[in-house]
């Protein structure tokens, strides 16, 4: 499944459109073609692409005038198109943090967060190869691009792009944050070793010697 770039004039496009009728309601192929002024097959085609897409599914049957006829509806994915003001919302509680606490405050509670947040995954246990291979899925899945270099001693997560850049570049303290939830992640001691503008970070996990000798 793509998303698509350029929110704004995907929503201008024909699939765009479908997509927000959706949002407000099921729709008939019949109902969709009325409100875009497009033929029925046009419809089809679109609604195909966006089938295939992952971000429309069929559901059920609607009679009308006797006939029936295939209702369509958004899948949960499909909400990931549409704008989230969270990044700024977070930007502004951060900048109200720096007025209200001290630094010391302020990372204490980062981490504290970082812990929380941890506790959205089920973590395996075991090995501590398969907690690293874990905490990098983890951290793809929120929006960043890592991979994992494995060594005899030490291991490294390596941030390519972070799923906080749009915070650390004004508050590098939220790194504090994603050191936490990575130590929680792995099980283990973790150093983050981030630039602070975002676009690169890592984080080096020492591999206690009781695990390379097995």
């Amino acid at each position: 499944m793509s998303l698509p770039h350029g929110n704004q004039r995907f929503f201008a496009s024909t699939r765009g459109q479908i997509i927000t009728l959706l949002r407000r309601s099921l729709r008939t192929v019949d109902e969709l073609a009325q409100a875009l002024n497009l033929t029925d097959n046009a419809v089809r085609a679109h609604l195909a692409t966006l089938e295939r897409d992952g971000f429309v599914r069929q559901r059920g049957e609607r009679r009308s005038g006797g006939k029936p006829a295939y209702v369509y509806e958004l899948t949960p994915e499909a909400d990931q198109i549409f704008p989230k003001p969270y990044s700024q919302v977070l930007l502004y509680l951060l900048d109200v943090l720096d007025e209200s606490l001290a630094a010391q405050e302020r990372e204490e509670l980062l981490r504290t967060v970082g812990r929380r947040f941890a506790t959205k995954w089920r973590l395996p246990g075991g090995d501590l190869r398969v907690r690293l291979a874990r905490a990098v899925e983890v951290l793809n899945q929120l929006g960043g691009l890592v991979e994992l270099e494995q060594g005899d001693e030490i291991s490294t997560i390596h941030g390519y792009s972070c799923p906080f850049a749009a915070l650390v570049s004004s508050h590098p303290e939220v790194c504090q944050l994603a050191e936490t939830l990575v130590t929680e992640l792995v099980g283990a001691t973790v150093q983050q070793r981030c630039d602070c503008r975002g676009s690169h970070c890592s984080f080096v996990v020492q591999t206690p010697t009781t695990e390379t000798t097995r």
